[in-house]
């Protein structure tokens, strides 16, 4: 099995970085997936440069904090800011979400890093009026998507692009266990590449402040670095690997 642990939220806070890095450099972690338009971003994009091991990609946001576009009407609120997550579809259009997002891609890139792969902030490329824009974005810029689900649309949808055979999302709230970790690493050896996902994170005033999942994030943070998970994640017959692998 060749294996991807991808933090998302890169870039949220410095907090966030921090233990995204420490993560990696210290336990199994292999590729993040960052925030542009969050006061983090710069100094993710400093921590990246340092440690160009990590693959990093784009989460491509839709519901938090502000765009980076000032003229998309349809995605904000009376505040210039995102609509919240039940609330985006009932005003956003297409059109819209496919400027902004390649408007994130762009200053991605302009901070001069390289992105391997796309997913975005509460999964919202699932839903059915966000899909074909980033799956168009991805082809556009010649870059793997996260899958979040298995349905057979999806699998027709995302033929053209290169993504993971199996996605795992269980290492969450309740679920960031030491034994939920080591079921999904051997459950993954039904498959030839996986990602796991994950939020490691030094708890932070700013991600206390505006994120819902906040303390969890100590407790992935110490599992991800904890031996044992390491020990399970050694085993021969997996191999840490980032998107710029996925063929």
């Amino acid at each position: 099995m060749k294996l991807i642990v991808n933090a998302d939220d890169f870039g949220y806070s410095r907090g966030v970085n921090l233990g995204v890095i420490d993560a990696y450099r210290h336990g199994i972690l292999t590729s993040a997936t960052a925030m542009v338009n969050m006061p983090g971003f710069a100094h993710a994009v400093e921590l990246a440069g340092q440690h160009p091991g990590l693959g990093v990609g784009i989460h491509l946001v839709l519901t938090c904090g502000v765009p980076v576009l000032s003229d998309v009407p349809s995605l904000v609120d009376e505040q210039g800011r995102f609509h919240k997550l039940r609330e985006i579809f009932q005003y956003a259009t297409a059109a819209d979400i496919e400027r902004e997002f390649a408007a994130q891609i762009e200053r991605f890139l302009a901070a001069g890093l390289q992105p391997t792969h796309l997913d975005s902030h509460h999964h919202v490329h699932a839903h059915e009026l966000v899909r074909p824009v980033v799956l168009r974005l991805a082809e556009r810029y010649r870059l793997p998507v996260r899958r979040f689900t298995a349905s057979s649309e999806e699998e027709d949808a995302y033929r053209a692009v290169r993504t993971t055979d199996a996605f795992f999302w269980d290492f969450y709230g309740e679920g960031a266990t030491v034994e939920t970790m080591e079921r999904l690493l051997q459950q993954g050896m039904a498959y030839e590449t996986v990602e796991i996902m994950c939020h490691p994170a030094y708890v932070d005033e700013p991600l206390l402040a505006g994120s819902s999942y906040a303390l969890p994030r100590a407790r992935e943070l110490a599992i991800l670095t904890d031996e044992r998970v390491k020990r399970a994640a050694a085993q021969a017959r997996i191999e840490r690997i980032t998107y710029k692998e996925i063929s």
